[in-house]
C-alpha cells in the first residue's frame, strides 16, 4: 500500500477516536450540568436568602466548620422564638429604609416581631465572625445582665455565617443625636428636638456613670465597654439612658484587672494609654471614655472636631477644657444653649472636675466609677 495513502488513512482515524471522546466529555459535562440546576433548584428560598459570600480574609476557626443549622435563643420570657426568617421578614430584607443605627461591625434596624413587639435588630457583618460556641456562650452572657441603665440583649440567631442579635427599642434614639441632631423624623412629620436642659444632662450623666459602675463592679465578671461615647448612649421616652453596642466589650476573667487585647475605641473618646502603644484594654480605659462623654455633655462640642478658642486657633476638646479651667472659667464653658440663670456655679464646677479627673491623661490618676456614683450622689441631691 502507498505511503502517502496509509498516512491519509492513520490521520482520518485519528480525527475519528479525537472526535468521539470529544463528544464523550461533553455528553458527560452536560448531564452533572442538568444535575446541579435541579440541585440548586432544590434549595428553599429562605435558606438561599440568608447565604453571606464568606470574607476571603476569613480564616475559619475550630468550631466554623460545625456551623450548618441555624441557632436561636431568647433571654426574655415575653419573646417568643424568633426565627431568622422571621427577622428577614421582619426588616424587609434588611432594607436600608429601617436602619435607626450604626453600631461596631454592624447596622441596627427596627423591626416589629410576629407577636407585635418592636425590637431593635443588629446584623453583624461578616468582620465580626466568630465560631459559634463563643458568640452564643458570650450573648448568653451578656442576656442575663439586667440593669436600669443598660440595654437588654433580648436573643440572637445564628445562620451561616450570619450573626443577629436583637435588642429592646429604645424610643427616642441616641443621645448623639439629641446633642447635635436639631430634628427628628418619625414617618411625614417632621418636629424639632428642643436643646436638652442641664437638668436632663445631669440625669443623662448619672445614668451612664451607673452603667459603667454596674459593669465594672457589681458583676461576677466585670465587664469592660470599650466604646463609651454619645451615639451608644440610648434615651428612653423620660431621657433615662440605657447604655447600648457591646460589640468591642471584653469581660474580665478572675482577678486580673485588665484583659490583653487589640487597641480598640473611637477617636477623641480612646484614653492616651491606647495611643501610645498600651496592649490592654483596662477599667480605667472605660473611665478616661466616661470622663470625655461627661464634658461633651456639658459643653456641646464633639472631643475630636476641632475648633476657635479664645485666642481664635484651632484646639481640640480636651485642650481648651483644661486651659478654661486653670482660668477659672466653668459656666463659660456650659452649652450655649442651656440657660445661666439658675445655674450653681459651684455645682458647675464640681461636675467639670469630675469630668477632668476622670480623663486625666494618667490612668492611675482616674478614680472608680463606684467613686464618680458617689461623688454625683453629693453633688446632685
Amino acid at each position: 500500500m502507498d505511503q502517502t495513502f496509509q498516512a491519509v488513512l492513520a490521520a482520518i482515524a485519528s480525527f475519528f477516536v479525537v472526535s468521539l471522546i470529544l463528544a464523550s466529555v461533553l455528553i458527560i459535562c452536560k448531564s452533572e450540568f442538568k444535575q446541579q440546576r435541579r440541585t440548586d433548584r432544590s434549595i428553599p428560598a429562605t435558606r438561599a436568602r440568608n447565604l453571606v459570600t464568606p470574607n476571603p480574609n476569613h480564616r475559619p476557626g475550630p468550631t466554623t466548620s460545625s456551623i450548618s443549622i441555624c441557632d436561636s435563643a431568647t433571654f426574655d420570657p415575653s419573646l417568643p422564638h424568633v426565627s431568622m426568617q422571621e427577622l428577614v421578614a421582619a426588616t424587609q430584607g434588611f432594607s436600608s429604609d429601617l436602619i435607626i443605627g450604626d453600631g461596631s461591625f454592624g447596622l441596627v434596624y427596627k423591626a416589629r416581631l410576629n407577636s407585635g413587639a418592636v425590637v431593635a435588630v443588629k446584623k453583624l457583618s461578616p468582620d465580626a465572625f466568630q465560631g459559634l460556641r463563643e458568640f452564643r456562650a458570650e450573648m448568653e452572657t451578656l442576656g442575663k445582665i439586667r440593669h436600669p441603665n443598660i440595654v437588654k440583649i433580648l436573643g440572637f440567631c445564628a445562620t451561616g455565617l450570619d450573626r443577629v442579635l436583637i435588642y429592646e427599642f429604645i424610643e427616642k434614639g441616641s443621645l448623639d443625636q439629641w446633642l447635635y441632631d436639631t430634628s427628628s423624623t418619625e414617618g411625614n412629620d417632621v418636629e424639632p428636638r428642643l436643646p436638652l436642659s442641664w437638668n436632663t444632662r445631669m440625669k443623662i450623666i448619672s445614668g451612664v456613670a451607673n452603667g459603667v459602675a454596674y459593669m465594672h463592679h457589681k458583676l461576677d465578671i466585670p465587664i469592660i465597654h470599650r466604646d463609651i461615647k454619645t451615639s451608644n448612649i440610648l434615651l428612653d421616652a423620660d431621657f433615662g439612658v440605657h447604655i447600648a453596642d457591646f460589640g468591642l466589650a471584653r469581660r474580665i476573667e478572675g482577678s486580673h484587672s485588665h484583659v490583653s487585647t487589640q487597641v480598640a475605641g473611637t477617636m477623641g473618646y480612646m484614653p492616651p494609654e491606647y495611643l501610645d502603644g498600651a496592649t490592654t484594654a483596662t477599667m480605667q480605659g472605660d473611665v478616661y471614655s466616661f470622663g470625655v462623654l461627661l464634658l461633651e455633655i456639658v459643653t456641646g462640642r464633639r472631643p475630636s472636631f476641632p475648633f476657635p478658642g479664645e485666642d481664635g486657633k484651632e484646639v481640640r476638646l480636651m485642650e481648651w477644657i483644661n486651659k478654661m479651667v486653670e482660668k477659672g472659667k466653668y459656666v463659660e464653658m456650659v452649652d450655649a444653649s442651656i440657660s445661666k440663670d439658675d445655674l450653681h456655679k459651684a455645682t458647675v464646677m464640681e461636675i467639670f472636675e469630675i469630668g477632668v479627673k476622670c480623663a486625666d491623661e494618667k490612668c492611675k490618676n482616674r478614680p472608680t466609677m463606684n467613686d464618680v456614683v458617689d461623688h454625683l450622689k453629693k453633688i446632685l441631691e
